[in-house]
């Protein structure tokens, strides 16, 4: 693409960063890109539209779906980067202000933020005719004028937890109560002596719920099918270290499965003696839902369990039983898409569901990654760590030998969809990874890229 794009994009190019590589976004994905990249010989610069480091974990931020009540639900020693381990008198499962408080300490320990614009925000990137980059930049909310820089590279890191999904039930235009998302409830205290109905099956509905049983007047949870509740300690220790010791005896999956299956029993109880629905689906078949507390408070009646929503009337809500109840606000804990306004129509491929090599390399364009897409069932950092150093790699490879990057090249699109865990087929859970096979993955391709044919 010629310079004429970019004028229509924005503006003419003002600048030619050469070999540098652009990252989109500074949270802990495009903090593990702007690390690695420059570790592997690249300048970087890295735009980011809030004003520091953190990404989500910016809880105050509009885009943020954290909430006051977050902590982590995987645990300290198996969440960190791989180089740069929390403390450890760190809790077993951080509250979200460390894990912020750990994002900063790693971009000041790698004095990252010298490579970063804070404040800026990308409104258009466009292919160049030799696969480069134009990227369309200006001051966040349209403030000051758009600028366009050309790079060698790019690197999309601005997550997938920011724009929300809201469901659409009959009735609900005619509902005269307050009708929230998740990422709009950071302060559950602001429900106190509110009847309240909080709709999904995932962690953030679960946290929510627990959070809003104090201060609401009634809390009922609703969620569409039955989901294994998870508790964060499992045989004495946090649930991932747990998971990590049974995965070590290397059972088949069915058996772990099976095993996984009695101790939630033992441990949690059979999800239907909670008055929550029946799980249509094994253990592991879903992203696990980890809240010892949730259990806890339906137990104490603090929370009431109930039908999936049928209907809205102007004054409550009809489930899909037939029983009716009166919320006074209800919140929708029912995810986010992935989505990249900047970015060309189909440049990713799979519209909401892009398709990636190794869900991190796009098929058509050799100097473009994606860095922080799977879902992966334990600490993100350290994938982002491991996909960040390929997709680095990935671009020095190309541009030092580019015969060789041509025989690899073929080898990032085969088997991606082998690493998909075996769950349910929802939009929650299309890109869910088997973080071993993932992680195997990243390593035999990092291999392939430094043997010599």
């Amino acid at each position: 693409m010629s310079n004429d794009s970019a004028v229509a994009d924005g503006g003419a190019v003002s600048a030619d960063r050469g070999g540098a590589v652009c990252v989109i976004g500074a949270g802990a994905a495009g903090l593990a890109a702007v690390k690695n990249l420059r570790e592997h010989g690249f300048e970087v610069d890295c735009y980011e539209r809030e004003t520091d480091v953190g990404g989500l974990w910016n809880w105050r931020h509009e885009r943020s779906p954290v909430t006051a009540a977050t902590h982590l639900i995987t645990s300290r020693p198996l969440t960190g980067y791989p180089d740069f381990p929390m403390p450890d008198h760190w809790p077993d499962y951080p509250h979200h202000s460390q894990f912020r408080d750990y994002l900063e300490r790693y971009a000041a320990h790698f004095d990252l933020r010298r490579d970063i614009w804070f404040g800026t925000e990308v409104h258009r990137v466009s292919p160049t005719h030799d696969l480069r980059w134009d990227v369309s930049t200006g001051g966040t909310g349209g403030a000051g004028p758009r600028r366009v820089t050309r790079y060698a590279g790019l690197v999309v890191a601005n997550g997938h937890h920011w724009d929300p999904v809201l469901p659409a039930y009959p009735g609900q235009d005619a509902y005269l109560g307050r009708l929230l998302h998740a990422a709009e409830c950071k302060e559950p205290a602001a429900l106190r002596d509110r009847r309240v109905l909080v709709v999904g099956g995932g962690n953030t509905a679960a946290d929510l719920a627990v959070a809003a049983a104090s201060p609401a007047a009634a809390t009922w949870y609703s969620t569409r099918r039955g989901y294994w509740l998870y508790p964060k300690y499992l045989l004495g220790r946090p649930l991932d270290q747990a998971a990590a010791r049974l995965r070590a005896l290397r059972l088949p999956r069915r058996w772990r499965r099976r095993l996984l299956a009695g101790l939630l029993r033992h441990a949690v109880g059979e999800p239907t003696r909670l008055g929550l629905p029946r799980p249509d689906h094994p253990p592991l078949g879903t992203h696990p839902t980890v809240n010892s507390m949730l259990p806890h408070h339906i137990g104490h009646g603090l929370v009431t369990p109930v039908a999936d929503i049928d209907r809205f009337t102007a004054h409550g809500v009809i489930l899909a039983d037939g029983r009716t109840i009166d919320p006074e606000v209800v919140v929708f804990a029912t995810g986010y898409r992935p989505r990249h306004d900047f970015l060309p129509d189909d440049l990713l491929g799979g519209g909401e569901r892009p398709r990636l090599g190794l869900h991190l390399f796009a098929p058509d364009h050799p100097t473009l990654a994606v860095v922080g897409l799977p879902q992966f069932p334990g600490g993100a950092p350290v994938m982002l760590h491991w996909q960040s150093v390929a997709a680095a790699r990935w671009l020095r490879l190309w541009h030092a030998d580019p015969a060789r990057a041509a025989a690899v090249r073929p080898t990032l699109f085969r088997g991606t969809g082998a690493l998909r865990l075996p769950t349910v087929d929802s939009d929650r859970h299309w890109a869910e990874v088997d973080p071993h096979r993932y992680l195997a993955a990243l390593q035999d391709l990092l291999d392939r890229m430094e043997s010599r044919p």
